[in-house]
């Protein structure tokens, strides 16, 4: 190699006459000729600087002091054991620093420089760190014209060199602050400017104080944390931190190198970094075990093999060490420098190595980080080590078995055939004592067999970890386990639907409510009965408890029972007089669901009509729910036969009723006036101060305070605790009055084909025809909160006119046609439950031409029994088809998006996956330029309920080849969002950056909202209580209403809870309500309303309901884009 150019030679001869260099000991000129080009020109300057001087004494007496200064420094530095002498003169001899320089100090520390280095890289390490980053700050040691010939030559070198790996090159001190965005895990506010805390943080460190320096080493650490460089606190770090003893500091020293950028743009490692070499190295041989193990660890975390090669052969001595702590994060330490990319050429051993640690290692923590190593670099040895000792894999440590497990996934994946062997070893950790252990063996075991035996095993322990474990997270993760094997191994779950069921002792709704619904769909007539005296016994435990969510846990299982009861009617004898005691509940949703369940089972099972009639009219006095009355007077109108249960359903009315009138109408009309003065404030009553006219005529003292409204019946006239009727008709329902005068009309029509005695029906119908002509008196008297309506006035009157003018053509429809509506209704309802239990059954996919293979004339030579049954399963399933397979290919290039254009230097496309909280973006990027991209950035920023999760990294893209961008981005909310952004750019030509802007991607709501199912009940009631609403006018070019329904249904991908029945017809208008429930829990409501106009055109509403303004706002956006009939 040849030595420096002549020219150049000359030129450091004048810079230093009075130094003999000897270029022939050292070869860093020869390695780097930019470097030495750089040194020249600054010697050049600072000599025609010099030569300026008038007084020729002055020079050279300033010259010689100056001379004895840099040679004392100079042997220091070798005292030092920094460099050779004659490496230090060629060096340090043009710079001529004197004691006062400020960076003398700095240069100084440069005996941290590891003795591992060769005398040439050593040499070169501090060149460049003078040239590069002194050089451009020295304001007082070089003049501008200096300064102005090195930033020159600098830019010279960058473009015309190509020097070593670890010599870096720089324009300027530091880059730009947009190339520093890196991965940021913690976002960290301060109040205080970053200088002024960088500042505050260099005062510390320079301190002798201990406790200061720690806390200035957090701060350090958390300004890196929050995004800043702080690359002012490098030297000052290395200079008053490195020598530190204390091992807290130590501590934060390794997070502090751990965080800050060790590589350039280009990926290469900064020079200085070199400087923590020496100082790692002496960690690793330091006396105390904690600073050893923690250099360790942090050497897990370097990527750059330049650091770490110099440091192998220490790394590998504490794998000998006597302290275990050391030996587990030597053995970690290994195994991160073998994954480096050239790491196999660190340590070509390093598999022998550890497996021989391994068999010698009595740590149950080094162990499992030695056989980790194993399972990581070199497969077939952790494997041939776990075969050896199967007999001793029960007894080892809990992370060891952790391993293995995840070591058997590995292999069993590759080798499905060697999958038998390993089950056995999977099946002898079930009975380990950790859970976590337990959790993941039954785990594995569902994932590689399909055996009937496995399956059981793993179902096991699932149920027993739901009994022993604690934690309600834990139990909601193992019912979704559980869950998982319901849809795939039902008829090894339906064995432990009793087991499943003892979860329900858990006081959580949310496991209670999972718990239910696994059980639900395992029932069968085998274990029917047990099922429903265990929730029997859970009802009973309601009505002791003085829970606050006892009310909502009884609806749960009020629920439960009603779907066994559909199901199986068998056993509705058993739970349906227990379960109308509590018709009377305070909670009324739970009531509503005891009638309704009375009402389809007296429709399913006429063997109970008669004993759920008699029950139901001995304890109709109990209901107090407004809602729940009206259900049940319907009940006793249309199943109410002989004339016992006539008479008797009469009679319950009328007492419930009380004595007539409601209200009785004053004559005076002083009194009245007066009255009107002292009406009652409160809300809970609506009494009348008119005088009374009693029975013998006189006028009463004091009026009874007998319109009770919401709240207590004792004060209603009579005694009205069995007045439940009365005191509702006091509070203003007349909806409940009209359903009183449609139970009486059909009670007295059925009491006429039963009774023979006409003075008895004449009698009956009297007294009905009064009833209801007092409640009409109630809706129009003053006194009433409100006046009737006009629907239920109407549905009055025409009661009466029925009973005054009754003939056969009206009785058919009213005892008849009403239940035959409601027949059709539960049998249109068992029809969809049935298409919806289709739907879930899994789909084939086994083809003509597929592969059949012949069990019977397999060896089952060495086969167990396990493995037999799993060679069985999966046969069975290649026949059958039930195989799932992966979604079809061509389908996902839907989910593929252009976001720059052909013609765009930078082309971009993105594929959009959508999960349920979160959204991942894979962006293809193509150069389709000839230069290379430097600093290639793609930025991205969201609209809506969208979050970035990570900052964006800076690549580097070589001409016309492509790379892929991952970015993450959180879903909080069901909202319909933008993201957007743009691709930035440098290239080597120009230094500005180029920006491309990317076509936005628009986030679907539909890919989070799925069809729901929900009872009208529940309906009308989120109805009622969701406060945002869009009302989206109806603006379609479809032309029939039924085909525009379905259009908005498969739109908005939502669920039409109207019945087909009710859609039925052409009516010329058409109204049905739509429910969806997001992945986030939130519910989405929906009714279309339209009437076809004469012109054959549609008009209407459509009215979205939701509790979150988001979801009403999205939707109706997607119902104006989708109805007027686009795909």
């Amino acid at each position: 190699m040849s030595l420096l150019p002549y020219k150049m030679n000359q030129m450091l001869h004048v810079v230093t006459p009075h130094t003999q260099l000897n270029y022939g000991s050292s070869h860093i000129i020869q390695r780097n000729h930019g470097i030495s080009f750089l040194l020249s020109v600054a010697k050049s300057a600072i000599s025609k600087q010099n030569s300026t001087c008038n007084k020729r004494e002055n020079r050279v007496r300033e010259k010689k002091q100056e001379d004895q200064a840099r040679r004392r420094r100079v042997s220091q530095l070798q005292r030092r054991k920094l460099l050779p002498f004659n490496l230090a003169q060629r060096i340090f001899a043009p710079l001529w620093f004197s004691k006062k320089d400020p960076f003398f100090g700095v240069l100084r520390r440069y005996s941290s420089i590891p003795a591992a280095l060769s005398m040439q890289r050593r040499a070169c390490v501090v060149t460049t760190f003078v040239t590069q980053r002194l050089t451009p700050s020295f304001p007082a040691a070089f003049p501008n014209q200096a300064k102005q010939k090195i930033n020159i030559a600098s830019r010279r070198v960058n473009h015309k060199t190509n020097p070593p790996s670890y010599v870096r090159t720089f324009s300027s001190h530091f880059p730009p602050p947009e190339k520093m965005d890196k991965s940021s895990t913690l976002l960290v506010h301060y109040d205080k400017g970053t200088p002024a805390v960088a500042k505050e943080i260099k005062e510390a460190l320079e301190g002798n104080d201990v406790e200061a320096k720690v806390d200035a080493m957090k701060k350090a650490v958390m300004l890196l944390l929050n995004g800043e460089t702080i690359p002012q606190l490098f030297i000052t770090i290395i200079r008053y931190v490195l020598p530190s003893e204390d091992h807290t500091i130590q501590k934060l020293l390794l997070l502090y190198l751990e965080l800050i950028e060790k590589t350039d743009s280009k990926g290469k490692v900064l020079p200085e970094m070199i400087l923590i070499c020496q100082n790692l190295r002496n960690n690793l041989m330091h006396p105390n075990e904690y600073i050893r193990g923690v250099t360790l660890r942090f050497l897990c975390r370097l990527k750059e093999t330049e650091i770490v090669e110099p440091l192998t052969p220490s790394v590998l001595q504490n794998l000998e060490h006597r302290h275990p702590f050391v030996r587990r994060n030597a053995i970690l330490a290994v195994m991160s420098i073998y994954k480096l990319p050239n790491g196999e050429q660190l340590f070509v051993d390093a598999p022998e190595m550890i497996e021989k640690a391994l068999s010698t290692e009595q740590d149950p923590s080094a162990k499992r980080n030695a056989f980790l190593m194993l399972f990581t670099c070199a497969e077939e040895r952790a494997v041939y080590y776990l075969l050896s000792n199967v007999d001793k894999v029960s007894d080892w440590n809990e992370s060891l078995q952790m391993v293995v497990l995840e070591l058997i996934r590995s292999v069993c994946k590759t080798k499905p055939a060697e999958k038998g062997k390993y089950i056995k070893i999977i099946i002898s950790l079930l009975s380990a004592t950790s859970s976590a252990v337990i959790y993941e063996c039954a785990g594995t075991l569902v994932s590689l067999s399909s055996a009937p035996t496995a399956i059981r095993a793993a179902a096991n322990t699932y149920c027993q970890l739901l009994l022993s474990q604690s934690d309600n997270n834990v139990k909601l993760i193992l019912l979704d386990r559980l869950s998982e094997l319901k849809s795939s191994h039902r008829d090894i779950m339906v064995e432990l639907i009793i087991d499943v069921l003892g979860v329900l002792s858990s006081p959580n709704l949310d496991i209670r409510r999972k718990t239910l619904d696994i059980a639900l769909d395992l029932i069968t007539h085998h274990n029917i009965n047990e099922v429903v005296q265990m929730l029997k016994k859970e009802v009973v435990k309601t009505q002791s408890g003085e829970l606050e969510k006892n009310g909502e846990y009884r609806q749960m299982l009020i629920q439960a029972i009603h779907a066994c009861a559909v199901k199986f009617p068998e056993v509705a004898s058993t739970v349906v007089h227990l379960l109308m005691d509590f018709l009377g509940d305070s909670n009324v949703a739970s009531a509503l669901d005891v009638i309704s369940f009375v009402r389809e089972i007296i429709e399913t099972n006429p063997k109970l009509r008669v004993s759920i009639i008699t029950r139901l009219l001995d304890t109709f006095y109990q209901i107090r729910a407004g809602k729940v009355c009206p259900c049940a007077l319907w009940i006793i109108g249309e199943y109410c036969l002989s004339l016992s249960e006539v008479e008797n359903g009469i009679s319950t009315i009328k007492q419930c009723l009380g004595e007539l009138p409601f209200y009785s109408v004053s004559e005076e009309s002083a009194p009245t006036e007066t009255s009107k003065k002292i009406q009652p404030t409160s809300s809970a009553m609506v009494s009348s101060r008119k005088p009374v006219i009693l029975a013998d005529g006189t006028y009463a003292t004091q009026s009874a305070a007998s319109e009770t409204t919401f709240s207590t019946p004792t004060v209603v006239q009579g005694a009205l605790t069995s007045g439940n009727l009365r005191a509702l008709l006091l509070t203003g329902d007349f909806f409940l009055g009209a359903v009183v005068a449609c139970t009486l009309t059909k009670l007295v029509l059925r009491l006429e084909e039963v009774q023979s005695s006409k003075t008895e029906v004449n009698k009956t119908v009297t007294q009905a025809l009064l009833i209801m002509v007092s409640m009409l008196q109630l809706g129009q008297s003053p006194a009433s909160p409100h006046p009737i309506d006009n629907d239920s006035y109407e549905r009055i009157v025409l009661c009466i006119k029925l009973l005054c003018h009754r003939n056969d053509e009206m009785k058919k429809i009213w005892l008849e046609s009403c239940r035959q509506s409601f027949v059709k209704m539960i049998s249109e309802k068992q029809l969809r439950e049935m298409e919806e239990l289709k739907a879930k059954t899994q789909t084939t996919h086994a083809q003509p031409d597929d592969l059949i293979d012949f069990f019977h004339l397999k060896s089952r030579k060495g086969m167990s029994q396990l493995e037999l049954e799993d060679q069985v399963q999966d046969d069975l399933k290649r026949a059958t088809g039930e195989f799932t397979k992966d979604e079809n290919d061509a389908n996902k290039l839907n989910r593929i998006l252009q976001l720059t254009g052909f013609s765009d230097p930078v082309y971009a496309e993105a594929y959009v996956t959508v999960h349920h909280y979160d959204i991942a973006l894979e962006v293809t990027v193509i150069n389709r330029t000839k230069e290379t991209l430097q600093n290639l950035c793609l930025e991205l920023a969201t609209m809506g309920d969208l979050k970035l999760v990570e900052r964006p990294q800076n690549y580097s893209l070589a001409p016309a080849t492509s790379m892929q961008i991952k970015a993450n981005i959180k879903v909080s909310s069901t909202e319909t969002g933008v993201i957007f952004g743009n691709i930035v750019y440098e290239t080597s030509n120009v230094m500005e950056r180029n920006v491309v802007v990317l076509n936005d991607i628009h986030i679907d709501i539909m890919d989070y909202i799925s069809p729901a199912v929900c009872s009208d009940v529940a309906f009308r009631t989120m109805w009622a209580e969701f406060e945002w609403e869009n009302k989206v006018a109806v603006n379609t070019k479809i032309e029939n209403e039924r085909e525009f329904l379905d259009h908005i249904i498969k739109s908005t991908n939502m669920k039409c809870l109207t019945g087909p029945s009710e859609l039925e017809g052409e009516c010329g208008f058409l109204a049905a309500n739509l429910y969806a429930k997001s992945v986030f829990g939130e519910d989405a409501l929906v009714n279309v309303s339209i009437e076809k106009q004469t012109d054959g055109a549609l008009s209407g509403y459509i009215r979205i309901r939701s509790k979150t303004q988001g979801i009403a706002l999205s939707l109706g956006d997607k119902i104006t884009l989708k109805q007027k009939g686009s795909s």
